[in-house]
């Protein structure tokens, strides 16, 4: 299977930057365009009458936040012809399945944050339920990986 299209699913973590390093060097390797999906966690909205935050801000302040990180992303790993950007808003496990299928990735990558535990019992993982769950490949750093 040639992959043409690699989607590289990302956040502002340690271990996003890892799979970002991997999918770039692939996708030059291949000469595969490149998709960086940033998905804004609606989990992560906060709302404090009391401060003056609203949800308009706060949603505004996680999507400059994701547009920040692919920008950098994209500076550190230049070489690529054509790199899309997603940044949609959502639940980031059903969220990379939905832009893979809809952009018609052939590869996702992705890192993972190691949970276990309790912590992966109460909140899941993300990179399990991509794996699960796709239809394509999907490629996994993991929290060590350099």
């Amino acid at each position: 299977m040639k992959y043409k299209r690699i989607l590289i699913a990302v956040d502002d973590s340690a271990h996003s930057m890892k799979a970002a390093r991997a999918g770039f060097a692939l996708g030059h390797c291949l000469k595969a365009v490149i998709g960086v999906l940033y998905v804004v966690n609606k989990s992560k909205e906060v709302v404090n009458p009391d401060l003056g935050i609203t949800l308009e801000s706060s949603k505004s302040l996680l999507l400059r936040e994701a547009e920040n990180t692919i920008d950098q992303y994209i500076k550190m790993f230049d070489g690529i012809e054509k790199v899309f950007r997603f940044t949609p808003e959502g639940l980031p496990e059903h969220v990379i399945l939905d832009i893979a299928k809809e952009w018609r990735a052939d590869l996702i990558v992705m890192g993972t944050h190691a949970k276990s535990g309790l912590s992966r019992i109460l909140t899941g993982s993300v990179a399990e339920y991509v794996i699960r769950h796709a239809e394509i490949p999907v490629m996994v750093t993991p929290q060590g990986m350099l």
